[in-house]
Order: structure tokens, then C-alpha cells, then sequence
């Protein structure tokens, strides 16, 4: 045997032995998958203290919180977005049940769909849109009102909305200039929606 091809062998096994380690941790780093399903199945065992270890106190309290039926079915993740939705219920909101946020081995953040009533949903989807934070929106209305509302950036700087409250169906929001209003779906059982929004200029 040649001095070389030892000395080459030898290489090979220490970077093995100095990749191994690291591999194993990337290995043993749960999946977001994986700690979503536990959360939820902490969740629906209403135990509290398996859902601590897997999530923030408020990503806890937001999850025990859901006033609906648990989602039925596990819509995968997206990244560390993790989605669980239902299929045989309605419920107020394009999210459609719970998203979870995934970050390292633990839930950060839980969106739910709400309960809330008609001035509620309007001024927790105003809330959202001044933190520039879809998902909050998509709690508590359709894909079609958030993406009108997203369509421009909330100006901190601009002019201020006042809520002028609501009249049968539309929620309105006054402003220099002119108005948004909000167009809210559902009932005291069921709780509301905002469904689309419009705008009139004075």
C-alpha cells in the first residue's frame, strides 16, 4: 500500500467523523409538520401543559381560545406555516380554522378564525391592516376584502380613520376625503365577516 492512499483514507474517515455530529442534529431537528400535529393533538386532549412545551404562552392561549369545532383536516405547511381547516363547518374568515407559525422546535404564533361581532371584524381587520399583517386579516375576512385593503400600504404618516360604526350590513370608516366601507356577511350565531370593501370619495 502507497503512503498516499493511506494518507487519503485516513482524510476521509476524520471529515466523516467531523460531518457526522452535524448531520445528526439537522436530523433530530423536528419538521414543522411534526410540532404543528403535536400542538394540535395536544390541543384536542385539552392538555395544556403538552401544549406549553410545544408553543409560546400566547400561541397556547390563542389555540385554546377557538370557539369553533376542531378543523378536520391537516392542509400542510407552507415554510413554518402550518394550516389545519375545515371541511364540514363554515366559519368566519378565508383562513378557514387555524395557522400556526413554526419556528425552531416550537409554535410562536396561532391565527384563528373568530366569533367576533360586525363592529369586532371591522376593526380587527383595520388592526391588521396597520400592522401589514395578512394572516390577522384573513381571520376575520375573505380573500377578496383582504386583498382590497392590502392594495395600498397603511400610511401611519396619512390621514386617520374613524370608525362611524354599522348599518345593517356595511361597516364604514370615515376619512378626509372620503370613506371605506366594509361589507360584513353572517350572524350573532355564526359571527361575521367582512366579505368585500368599497370606497367613496366626498
Amino acid at each position: 500500500m502507497s503512503r498516499r492512499w493511506l494518507t487519503g483514507v485516513a482524510a476521509a474517515a476524520a471529515a466523516a467523523t467531523l460531518t457526522l455530529p452535524a448531520a445528526a442534529a439537522h436530523a433530530a431537528a423536528p419538521k414543522p409538520p411534526a410540532t404543528a400535529k403535536k400542538l394540535f393533538d395536544a390541543w384536542l386532549r385539552a392538555d395544556r401543559s403538552a401544549a406549553a412545551k410545544l408553543a409560546t404562552p400566547a400561541a397556547v392561549n390563542a389555540l385554546f381560545a377557538y370557539p369553533f369545532r376542531a378543523p378536520d383536516r391537516f392542509a400542510g405547511c407552507v415554510g413554518g406555516a402550518c394550516r389545519f381547516t375545515h371541511t364540514s363547518v363554515r366559519v368566519p374568515g378565508e383562513l378557514n380554522g387555524l395557522l400556526m407559525i413554526v419556528s425552531g422546535a416550537k409554535v410562536t404564533k396561532v391565527y384563528t378564525s373568530r366569533h367576533l361581532s360586525k363592529a369586532a371584524v371591522a376593526k380587527h381587520l383595520l388592526d391588521a391592516w396597520h400592522k401589514g399583517d395578512r394572516d390577522q386579516g384573513r381571520e376575520v375576512a375573505s380573500a377578496a376584502a383582504v386583498k382590497t385593503i392590502f392594495r395600498v400600504k397603511w400610511d401611519p404618516k396619512g390621514v386617520p380613520y374613524t370608525f362611524q360604526g354599522c348599518q345593517a350590513s356595511v361597516c364604514a370608516w370615515s376619512y378626509e376625503g372620503g370613506a371605506m366601507l366594509m361589507h360584513v356577511k353572517g350572524s350573532k350565531a355564526r359571527g361575521y365577516e367582512v366579505r368585500s370593501i368599497g370606497y367613496v370619495a366626498d
